[in-house]
């Protein structure tokens, strides 16, 4: 059986001064900290004594959450650049209300390619094409009980690479989640079905 539980990071720097994310690359709030060893906790005891292995986007508000989780489970991080947030190109970094201005909504064709309009940002498509292969690869590997460590949008497309779903198919997937949440899946040895036990779960957090 797999065992695989994907954590959104907790809440950086970022969140606080309304700036956009995307490649950004900001810390962890102090909260977010307190919410990173909340997480922590949470996983232990969802996972136990169990053999574990921790992978994270190479951001750091998903590494720092990534690292409180290693510490908990005495376990190295592998971090990688293809679990990172969608880039918003020029955007980064800048007002959140920015960003609001220019940015042009997908439309209902067409949804993967479609650019918003923001110089030097990704596609839908960019981004599924460098996490699937990231999530694939993860899955393959022997140990039974997995944590990967990522973003907001990137989440949906992790979900996406776990259900099988064809790249293709997946334009119009959305899996809100908050900082810090806890998204369980699991794929059994019997019917080798690839389930999701619980998504987006944030009860460990307060409020």
């Amino acid at each position: 059986m797999k065992d695989i539980f994907v954590v959104t990071h907790t809440q950086s720097i970022h969140h606080e001064e309304d700036k956009v994310g995307g490649w950004y690359d900001t810390d962890l709030t102090t909260r977010g900290h307190e919410d990173a060893a909340a997480t922590a906790e949470q996983l232990l005891d969802l996972i136990g004594g169990n053999e574990v292995e921790i992978h994270s986007s190479d951001l750091r508000r998903a590494s720092q959450t990534a690292a409180a989780i290693a510490k908990r489970f005495q376990r190295p991080v592998t971090e990688t650049a293809d679990l990172r947030e969608i880039s918003y190109g020029v955007a980064g970094g800048k007002p959140q209300a920015w960003l609001d201005a220019r940015y042009s909504p997908a439309p209902d064709d067409n949804r993967l390619d479609y650019h918003c309009g923001i110089d030097g940002a990704e596609t839908r498509r960019d981004v599924a094409a460098r996490v699937y292969p990231c999530v694939n690869a993860i899955v393959e590997r022997p140990c039974e009980t997995q944590i990967i460590v990522t973003h907001g949008f990137t989440l949906t497309l992790v979900l996406a690479a776990w259900m099988k779903i064809p790249i293709d198919a997946s334009g119009f997937l959305s899996f809100p989640a908050k900082s810090g949440s806890i998204t369980h899946l699991r794929q059994d040895d019997f019917f080798r079905n690839r389930a999701v036990i619980s998504l987006a779960d944030a009860s460990h957090l307060n409020s």
